[in-house]
């Protein structure tokens, strides 16, 4: 990668150097279509990820396409190097692991935009990184799935809200120009709480039957199960001071409707034997409400019952 201009970033009139940090479904569907615009991508991933991308280029499947798209791809967290963003796509229970592997790598400018489950990823990349240092929130909706090792599928939508930063305008025109719809919103924050809402109804319930979203609407009492969840959540953003944009009741309804095949990446890990990231979607709900007094009962037994899952999953002991 070229060395940074004096700002720390590449001139706006160049195409923007991206790594990808924890290359799973997401950041190869982003990346692949930034790959595919121009810009200088990096996916940072597992091995045998990296080794089929080497190979073939990165295979990306949508409903209009089937492509190979060639761009690079490293297990090494040091290819961060040179970036202009990082974005840092490894599940939630990573994130402070991944960002102290790319700490010592990252440009002073370059921004790590947090493209994550859950409301607090961001100021955890804080906490590491030390204040100064570009971070920035993104709000991320897209189905998506790994097919295979350098196999990504995509399934609907795929549109980024970023909170403000230093490149979010150029960001937002350079993602928009490569088919990522993407706004700027200084109320990042409480678009965070309106997924988190709609991961904390459907995630753990799809996990646990191993079912899409349109079959989990069908079953007798599901939707009264959903709606006790959503109050829930909705309590402890209110205790919160959160106010959470637009109609979220329509939002969950909306879910089962435009994707009705679609299972929670809590059901995709739970399938493959991989940890989830419940513990910050219901687990995240039900510690907040204990923290500022707001019961969540039906959060905290989903929380209880996919934990169970998992370890039900693990090997025992001899």
């Amino acid at each position: 990668m070229e060395s940074l201009s004096p700002e720390g970033l590449s001139p706006s009139s160049a195409r923007l150097r991206v790594a990808v940090m924890g290359a799973g479904a997401v950041g190869c569907y982003f990346g692949a279509l930034l790959a595919r615009a121009g810009h200088a991508v990096t996916l940072i991933g597992r091995p045998a990820h990296v080794e089929a991308i080497a190979a073939r280029g990165l295979r990306l499947q949508t409903a209009a396409q089937d492509s190979h798209v060639p761009l690079a791809a490293s297990i090494e967290a040091s290819a961060v190097r040179g970036a202009d963003v990082v974005l840092l796509c490894v599940k939630s229970t990573d994130t402070e692991a991944a960002v102290r592997q790319i700490g010592p790598h990252l440009a002073p400018g370059a921004l790590v935009l947090t493209l994550q489950n859950g409301v607090d990823n961001d100021e955890r990349v804080r906490v590491v990184l030390g204040p100064g240092h570009p971070v920035a929130a993104a709000v991320v909706y897209v189905a998506t799935a790994m097919a295979g090792p350098g196999h990504v599928r995509h399934f609907g939508r795929g549109e980024l809200i970023v909170a403000p930063s230093p490149l979010g305008e150029r960001l937002a025109r350079e993602f928009s120009e490569a088919g990522i719809a993407t706004q700027v919103s200084g109320d990042v924050r409480g678009a965070l709480w309106a997924k988190l809402v709609v991961n904390c109804a459907y995630n753990a319930l799809s996990a646990l039957a191993q079912r899409p979203y349109g079959w989990l609407v069908r079953q007798s009492g599901a939707t009264e199960v959903i709606d006790d969840l959503v109050a829930e959540c909705l309590a402890v953003a209110r205790a919160d001071g959160v106010r959470i944009p637009g109609d979220i009741h329509a939002a969950v309804r909306g879910i089962a409707q435009t994707m009705p095949d679609q299972r929670s990446s809590t059901a995709q890990d739970l399938a493959r034997g991989k940890p989830t990231e419940i513990e910050h979607l219901n687990g995240y709900a039900a510690r907040r409400g204990a923290a500022l007094g707001v019961a969540t009962p039906v959060n905290r037994a989903l929380l209880v019952l996919v934990c169970m899952a998992e370890a039900a999953q693990a090997p025992r002991s001899a």
